[in-house]
């Protein structure tokens, strides 16, 4: 008899707040040929010469601001949002992570120990980039062909446009929203403007059509700045927030080659001296608060804003473990299983 099974991937976190652990996590997401897409001789000294050496310090300062009692923000939510999406399917659930721990070896070696020989991955990123994305997909692949190349797999695909997965944003975005605001700012997580022409199957049309994200295109399949523009114009018309009372930006940003613009530092001055004295920021990109949401919009990002002559900024938490969150993301599950089983039923 077949067994299904359920395979939650996030991102990943240190396993602590020292220097060390810092640097092997930093290590191990940045010589990701998909994170920093240069040939291994190019990345191996980049990363080793001219980033560790500076940031993993600077880095492990930032985690410890925002660093919990039991761990880090993003495992500890992760968990709790993998158990109560357990409690609400009736198959095996396990978390990993793309870089550190919980490992997705260890995961896929849990899920193998319950006899699950169909596996659906789940990566935990609304919209597709080869940063995230793809790089989970391929890690799941990879860790598959050594220890389960049997196993079947099916992958859910970015679910940036997903009912359930809109409504549980607004679903956690109401109270803050209606407590009134002067602008609301979305903040994505930043790419470099080369990967998203590397994404481009068309090769001709990210970034290169006029107004590009807008135009019909099989481009927007594969493009993480269509996906995300999807995004919020879809929570905007569900919130009847009016185009004049919020902007989108683009954080995170690593070297000197050109990423996706506005930058969310640069924005949040351009607001900041504007006017804005009460400004809200929701990052639909992530949905599990981590470092870029709780230390870079909600400290550092916070500090510029003041410092600009804004007011008040505040971060709505992203979607972490709320009900409505963990309740869409079972039926996102169950609607992926359902359409193997209609597929098989036609075939």
């Amino acid at each position: 008899m077949t067994q299904r099974g359920v395979l939650l991937v996030n991102l990943g976190s240190p396993d602590s707040t020292r220097v060390n652990d810092v640097r092997r996590f930093l290590r191990e997401f940045l010589m990701d040929a998909r994170v920093l897409d240069a040939p291994y001789l190019t990345r191996f000294c980049l990363v080793h010469f001219c980033i560790l050496p500076f940031r993993a310090r600077k880095t492990a300062e930032a985690y410890r601001k925002i660093w919990r009692p039991e761990g880090s923000p993003l495992i500890v939510i992760s968990e709790k949002f993998m158990t109560a999406v357990q409690k609400q399917l009736a198959i095996p659930v396990a978390l990993g992570m793309r870089y550190q721990n919980p490992s997705i070896e260890t995961a896929i070696r849990e899920l193998r120990a319950q006899d699950v020989d169909e596996l659906l991955l789940f990566p935990l990123y609304p919209h597709y980039a080869m940063s995230s994305y793809e790089s989970v997909v391929a890690r799941v692949r990879d860790v598959l062909g050594r220890l389960a190349p049997n196993l079947n797999l099916k992958v859910v695909p970015p679910f940036y446009d997903d009912p359930d997965y809109l409504e549980a944003m607004m679903a956690s975005a109401t109270d803050y929203l209606r407590r009134g605001f002067d602008h609301l700012l979305f903040s994505f997580h930043g790419l470099p403007e080369r990967h998203l022409r590397k994404a481009d199957p068309t090769g001709n049309h990210c970034l290169v059509a006029d107004n590009c994200c807008a135009r019909p295109s099989p481009a927007h399949r594969t493009c993480y700045r269509a996906q995300a523009l999807l995004t919020v114009d879809s929570v905007a018309k569900r919130a009847g927030i009016p185009k004049s009372q919020y902007s989108v930006a683009f954080q995170s940003r690593l070297g000197r080659d050109p990423w996706l613009k506005p930058y969310t530092e640069h924005e949040l001055v351009r607001l900041a001296k504007s006017g804005i004295k009460k400004l809200l920021v929701i990052c639909p990109s992530f949905v599990t608060d981590c470092l870029e949401t709780l230390e870079e919009i909600g400290l550092r990002g916070r500090e510029t804003f003041r410092s600009a002559g804004g007011g008040e900024l505040c971060p709505i938490p992203c979607l972490n473990d709320h009900p409505q969150w963990t309740s869409a993301a079972a039926k996102i599950v169950r609607k992926q299983w359902n359409s193997v089983t209609s597929s098989v039923s036609s075939a």
